[in-house]
């Protein structure tokens, strides 16, 4: 069994780590850790898997029993043998393993090729309020460590950070990115390195990382995605005879309130209310008060139904972001 098939769950306190491992799936290849010829052990014996119905379901669950992140790109290569491992896994993607799946009773391999499986590897920007910006760290062996790339460490190659950077934030689903930059933590940590000439996209972003323990830099990966704010909410106080989802009745003469709020990440920002009906579009701007904003309308009239929407704005890292509530109607 392969370290990198091992998932820490938890330090004891007698500082003990416990670790478990996948002991019956693994992508066979010397030199990657998350991609590969898709083994699985049974009877003690591992078996390649035959790639005639496997589909993103069964590599979901693949991916995630090895803590390698979700799948990137599967197909079926011909080895020097045919795959011994014919059964069909029927996954709902769900399952903890993929030995856990339901199964046909195939017993021949039609195409006779053996799947093979490329996952996006385990990764997250970490030090901010926000998911989707701070420093790069990748898991390998079950240890978090930030990741320099060695062309960078010799050459200060900035394009490699803008590249790297652009395919973490498509891989993280933040957006595209917005600033990428590597810098000084102020003491040396344990690091990995990516191999600039070997990489070229978030799957080999994971296949190309050195394995040794004897890097150490004081340097990291700084990224900055476009969708760093958590998308605000919309409500309306007081709201009578709620019809369904996100359309919503206030009585007419009376006062109303249009309430924006989102979850605490960053200080200040502001909030734009976008009023749309079928003859006129307003928009109202205030800034927020311990995250809310709270738009008062004196008395509804006719002219007050249509769509309203939250935009929260805020700067911060020197850059402008917005998030986009959804919508409702006032009827």
């Amino acid at each position: 069994m392969y370290l990198f098939q091992c998932d820490t769950q938890h330090e004891t306190s007698s500082g003990v780590i416990e670790i478990t491992c996948s002991d019956s799936v693994r992508l066979e290849n010397r030199f990657n850790l998350c991609s590969g010829r898709l083994q699985v052990k049974w009877n003690q014996v591992w078996s390649s898997v035959c790639s005639d119905g496997f589909d993103l379901q069964d590599a979901e669950v693949v991916c995630r029993e090895l803590g390698c992140g979700s799948p990137w790109r599967f197909k079926g290569e011909l080895y020097g043998e045919a795959p011994e491992w014919s059964t069909e896994f029927l996954c709902g993607g769900h399952e903890s393993g993929l030995l856990h799946c339901d199964h046909s009773d195939r017993d021949t391999c039609s195409p006779g090729t053996t799947i093979t499986l490329t996952c996006s590897g385990a990764m997250r920007l970490v030090g901010n309020s926000s998911t989707c910006a701070g420093e790069l760290q990748m898991k390998v062996h079950a240890e978090w460590r930030p990741v320099v790339d060695d062309d960078w460490y010799l050459n200060r190659d900035q394009n490699w950070t803008s590249v790297v950077a652009a395919v973490v934030c498509s891989q993280l689903k933040c957006g595209s990115v917005v600033a990428s930059d590597v810098e000084d933590f102020g003491s040396k940590r344990p690091v990995w390195w990516i191999e600039s000439s070997c990489f070229q996209s978030a799957a080999s972003l994971q296949n190309c990382l050195g394995l040794t323990d004897v890097y150490q830099t004081i340097y990291s990966l700084q990224v900055v995605c476009s969708d760093l704010l958590v998308q605000p909410n919309i409500s309306v106080s007081p709201s009578h005879d709620e019809v369904q989802q996100q359309k919503v009745k206030v009585l007419m003469g009376s006062n109303f309130s249009i309430i924006c709020s989102t979850r605490p990440q960053y200080p200040g920002g502001s909030f734009q209310l976008v009023f749309t009906s079928s003859s006129t579009t307003f928009n109202y701007v205030l800034p927020t008060v311990t995250h809310w904003a709270v738009f008062l309308f004196p008395a509804a009239e006719d002219l007050h139904r249509g769509t309203y929407t939250c935009i929260y704005h805020l700067n911060v890292f020197s850059y402008n972001f917005s998030s986009t509530s959804q919508s409702i109607y006032l009827i």
